[in-house]
């Protein structure tokens, strides 16, 4: 019998499947990875959290697109519509999964905050999630993304990611990988 993190993590890979965006699966797998490296006690709600914090990328719906396209990624509306989404996603699928009531609360408070934080647990999510963020999608922003956007967007989202990290500790573990990111965008 499979675990709720185990259902999660299924759930998770087979809709970023079905929505032709599995690239994004490295990404949700290695933040629950370095959020262990960050707090090896972290709770079942932490881990889930971590594995499915992007959920709604799999589910975006066309009035998140023209967002993305007039405000950009880092928008405030955008941003809060994509974390709001995201834990309404999971709290409902782990309602049907029977999780307990408080698991959920706490899944859906901690996705909800994973973009900018807020108290320790949040936090901690958010710097997983940039940790996660520059050793994996950095090649995906400067040849895509660059083309897509421009660079100069792409250097504000690097720069974004990379000054919300909350942690001393997490920020110098990312701090090579960023430096990189920001010379192979060559500016």
């Amino acid at each position: 019998m499979q675990n709720l993190l185990q259902k999660v993590t299924e759930f998770v890979s087979e809709s970023f499947v079905k929505a032709g965006k599995t690239q994004n699966t490295k990404h949700l797998e290695r933040t629950v990875y370095w959020l262990k490296q960050l707090k090896p006690a972290a709770d079942e709600a932490m881990l889930i959290a971590a594995m499915s914090h992007d959920i709604e990328r799999a589910f975006r719906q066309e009035d998140m697109e023209k967002l993305k396209k007039a405000a950009g990624t880092l928008d405030k509306e955008f941003l809060n519509r994509h974390q709001e989404r995201g834990s309404k996603i999971m709290a409902e699928f782990l309602e049907k999964c029977g999780a307990d009531k408080e698991l959920i609360a706490k899944v859906e408070r901690l996705i909800t905050h994973h973009e900018k934080g807020g108290d320790e647990e949040q936090n901690l999510l958010k710097d997983a999630d940039s940790i996660s963020f520059f050793e994996n999608n950095i090649p995906t922003f400067i040849t895509n993304a660059a083309a897509e956007i421009g660079k100069e967007e792409v250097r504000k989202k690097f720069d974004w990611m990379f000054e919300r990290i909350a942690s001393p500790e997490a920020k110098e573990m990312v701090k090579e990988w960023y430096a990189k990111a920001v010379e192979g965008l060559g500016n």
